[in-house]
Parts: structure tokens; sequence; C-alpha cells
């Protein structure tokens, strides 16, 4: 089993930058590919961004491409979503899951962490 803790919320100006952190512990943090996701209330559960075990390859959404990077460190169990130029549309959870498979959808991830919020004020 692998535990999955997200910091790094807060409230931001529409325009401004976060930086979300995702520290994993239990399992061998290099074997999983890693993601994220966002929820807003009474919205879908919805795909982010993600990264391979290596770091080498990541995805994104096309909603967020260009604004946010998604990274990872194996020697620190630990995965990065840097988040620039935020949207007031963007105000969700932001949750952190990994795999042991590939995916970019929710259903593709076995361990979800408890969520961070991200508030965005315009």
């Amino acid at each position: 089993q692998v535990q999955l803790v997200e910091s790094g919320g807060g409230r931001v100006q529409a325009g401004g930058s976060l930086r979300l952190s995702c520290a994993a512990s239990g399992g061998t943090f290099s074997t999983f590919m890693m993601g994220w996701f966002r929820q807003a209330p009474g919205k879908e559960r919805e795909f982010v961004a993600s990264i391979t075990r290596s770091g080498v390859n990541t995805y994104y959404a096309d909603s967020v491409k260009g604004r946010f990077t998604i990274s990872r460190d194996n020697a620190k169990n630990t995965v990065y979503l840097q988040m620039n130029s935020l949207k007031s549309d963007e105000a969700a959870a932001y949750y952190c899951a990994a795999t042991q498979g590939f995916g970019v959808r929710a259903d593709d991830y076995n361990y979800w962490g408890q969520g961070t919020q991200v508030t965005v004020s315009s």
C-alpha cells in the first residue's frame, strides 16, 4: 500500500502561481506512475497531469498545457505540480494519485491522497 499526502494548496489571485507537492510513503515510489487530478464542487474529477516512473514523459490536459508543470523527485518520493497563470475556474480540490500501470483517467489510478484545496480569487 502507498500513502499519499498533498500540500501546498491555498488562496491565490487569478494570474498567480502555486506549487503543490505530494509525498509518498509505504511503497517503492519509482515504480508508480503519478498523476494530479482536480475536482470542483458539483463537477466530476478531472485529469490535470501525469508523469511516468522515470519522469521522462509527461502528459497534460489541454486546458493546462503551457501553464502547469508536473515533475518528480524519486530520491525524495515526491511529485510536484507547478501551476502558473491560475484562472478563477481552476479553483478546486487537487488530488495526487498513483498507479502501477499507466493512465490519464481517474479510473487508471489505484491510490489517492486526501486532496489539497486551491482557491483562486478574481
